[in-house]
């Protein structure tokens, strides 16, 4: 689904990516794992359109978007790409259901579609009743689970996560972490993770292990 051709990056003189090619199949679950500065986020960045590597290809099902426009660029990342931060980054003056609805009113759809997915999503989820409940009233684990939501508001090919769960304490991590596998087993959802979670890692269809700005095993 997902084909990485060759891809490198620089920073400056610090090259970070040194010709990583790799593919992501429909419905896997991918870790990737590494030490600090091994170039995982750059990775994910470039992955999910955020960033532009140097030379190489990125397709989605053939699609090469390192090709594409900004404009067209930014329509596909809506559509087809799902992102988690490790820090929920939800708008706090929005309730936990207007925040799932954001991206699909960005991407066009209308009040009542968007409203209807964003209900069915916090119900899937386990967050019914708390859509109508700001960011600073739910606790580290709904917010994450929330921006889970958020992700799948478009009903993405892929969700692209970075330490998603770094910063929840071990129940709420394992919470989130099954849900992955629960969303995948509903959705035939795909997600890539950055993580640092040794537990998450070998819970995963496949590891990743980047060092010096290459795949090491």
């Amino acid at each position: 689904m997902i084909e990485l051709e060759n891809i490198t990056r620089s920073f400056g003189s610090l090259q970070v990516l040194k010709g990583i090619s790799l593919k992501v199949n429909k419905g896997e679950i991918i870790s990737i794992t590494g030490p600090s500065g091994a170039g995982k986020t750059t990775l994910l960045q470039i992955m999910g359109s955020l960033d532009k590597p140097d030379s190489g290809r990125v397709l989605y099902d053939g699609r090469d978007i390192t090709a594409m426009g900004e404009k067209e660029l930014s329509s596909f990342r809506g559509s087809h790409i799902g992102f988690v931060f490790q820090f929920h980054q939800l708008l706090p003056e929005f309730t936990a259901k207007e925040n799932i609805m954001i991206p699909m009113l960005i991407a066009g759809k209308n009040m009542h579609d968007a409203s209807s997915r964003a209900c069915e999503l916090l119900e899937m989820l386990g967050l019914k009743e708390r859509a109508e409940h700001k960011p600073s009233e739910l606790s580290g684990g709904e917010k994450q689970r929330i921006a889970v939501a958020r992700a799948l508001a478009n009903k993405p090919d892929v969700i692209l996560a970075d330490e998603p769960s770094g910063s929840l304490d071990t129940k709420n991590k394992d919470d989130l972490h099954n849900l992955f596998f629960k969303l995948r087993d509903l959705l035939g959802q795909t997600f890539v993770i950055v993580t640092h979670d040794e537990s998450l890692a070998s819970m995963t269809d496949r590891t990743i292990h980047l060092l010096d700005g290459v795949i090491s095993r």
